[in-house]
């Protein structure tokens, strides 16, 4: 059976099988708004999964904030990719202890250094020393802990600082659960962002690459850098890779490859053909991170964001329409999606 989590906040652990199995030992997950290890129900056997993953491989579907993590273990080396959020970052380590069942992490290795897949860094790398791998075009951001060119304080995220010891460039291999993983460069929603690819097994983590519905915000274009085309050319990639099951950045794991790299498609040709698109969905996006970490948010804070938050100010130019009205017609977005509820002044989170 799967573990799966009782409301969209929680976390969902797959475990590490030749499919989703029963796992008797793990009958819990845990709950991103609490440290604690909460009981939940179990799935049916019908209901689980068929996407098959090998064994070592172990995926953590985490809930609102906080990407996917990616657990490796095999004989001789024990291994992350991507961390969360920091606000999520106990839950993590927690995940992470009771999955290695008191071996060390070994190895850290993130995707790209958005605030929702490093998030967990400094937790991780204080309880095991890890040695910790990044995109090598952001080690000097990182060494000087630069909060702008690492986009944090862009767009008005939070993470702990934390070390490296080692990059990742385009090509690297890499040797985890047994198993060989190259290093592929995924432009588009980051310009350094990477996937890792398995031929073996053909799996691909896609991070926020591809997803089943879509792909990350191509924040490049906020700025009047080049993004819609390197995600086209990532998505051309993906397709010419022999891929079996997509582990993305969030959401579970999926084998429609086909049918996901259509409709990633058909949703780049909408954004590029107008970049205001694009910067909307940009604000909505970054609105509604800042409203579930905080659950709720004065509109007079929003407002404020707009002229603190560098991405925020680049994505509201593009769209050139007066401040007030724009943000009245994004809290009406975000209410009508079902994201908040507009209460008195603020707008507050309903999930």
């Amino acid at each position: 059976m799967r573990l799966l989590a009782r409301n969209a906040s929680e976390s969902r652990i797959q475990p590490a099988a030749s499919m989703y199995m029963v796992v008797s030992s793990l009958p819990f997950c845990v709950s991103p708004s609490k440290s604690s290890i909460q009981a939940i129900t179990f799935m049916s056997h019908a209901e689980m999964p068929r996407t098959e993953l090998p064994a070592g491989l172990q995926v953590f579907e985490r809930g609102w904030l906080s990407s996917n993590n990616i657990l490796f273990i095999d004989a001789n080396s024990t291994a992350l990719v991507d961390s969360g959020y920091m606000t999520h970052a106990a839950q993590t380590l927690a995940l992470v202890q009771h999955a290695l069942q008191g071996r060390p992490l070994e190895l850290l290795i993130n995707t790209h250094l958005h605030s929702d897949h490093c998030g967990g860094n400094a937790v991780l790398q204080q309880a095991y020393r890890c040695r910790t791998l990044i995109p090598v075009a952001d080690v000097l951001a990182v060494a000087a802990w630069d909060e702008d060119l690492l986009t944090f304080k862009a767009t008005g995220q939070r993470c702990q600082r934390f070390t490296f010891d080692d990059s990742l460039s385009p090509g690297q291999q890499l040797h985890l659960g047994g198993l060989t993983w190259q290093a592929l460069a995924a432009p588009g929603h980051d310009p350094h962002s990477f996937m890792l690819y398995c031929a073996s097994e053909a799996i691909l983590i896609s991070a926020d690459a591809l997803w089943q519905n879509g792909f990350g915000v191509i924040f490049p274009e906020l700025e009047g850098e080049s993004g819609f085309a390197e995600q086209a050319a990532v998505l051309n990639l993906i397709e010419a890779l022999d891929v079996r099951i997509v582990i993305p950045g969030h959401g579970a794991p999926f084998s429609d490859v086909a049918d996901a790299l259509e409709r990633a498609r058909s949703r780049l040709d909408y954004l590029s053909a107008d970049p205001r698109r694009n910067a909307r969905n940009a604000l909505k996006v970054m609105i509604a991170f800042q409203l579930l970490e905080s659950q709720q948010l004065p509109l007079p804070q929003i407002r404020q964001a707009f002229n603190r938050n560098r991405l925020m100010q680049a994505s509201a130019s593009l769209l050139d329409e007066p401040l007030d009205p724009l943000l009245e017609s994004l809290t009406a977005d975000l209410v009508k999606s079902g994201v908040a509820r507009l209460q008195g002044g603020s707008l507050v989170s309903t999930r």
